[in-house]
């Protein structure tokens, strides 16, 4: 049976986010800056999958440029180790997940960047 996740609508997931983060004083600037990062989407084509209405699966097959450095992204997010995630679906929803959280919790951009 196929993971929830892979249908969850990438255009309801994204709002959540900005959310997470303008609760803790942070911007959607900085939630589109770590999109961009993870995925390699501009202002343009995060806006298309958005207002395509695509899925999870759909939003990350699509993306122009998966960076390599989410592998160094590790820790858990709602119990489990992302790192250990084989799924690269599941592994990339849940790292943006987790580069949130870490913005939420006012760690700095380089920092969530592994820059």
């Amino acid at each position: 049976m196929e993971n929830k996740i892979y249908t969850m609508k990438f255009s309801r997931i994204y709002p959540l986010l900005i959310q997470k983060a303008e609760k803790k004083n942070r911007t959607k600037q900085e939630v589109d800056r770590i999109i961009f990062w993870l995925t390699g989407y501009d202002e343009d084509g995060l806006a298309q999958q958005i207002q395509k209405n695509v899925d999870y699966r759909t939003f990350f097959d699509n993306a122009p440029c998966i960076n390599p450095n989410y592998k160094m992204i590790k820790g858990t997010i709602c119990g489990i180790r992302v790192e250990n995630i084989e799924d690269p679906v599941i592994r990339l929803a849940r790292c943006l997940d987790k580069l949130i959280d870490e913005l939420a919790k006012g760690k700095a951009m380089e920092k969530i960047l592994r820059e």
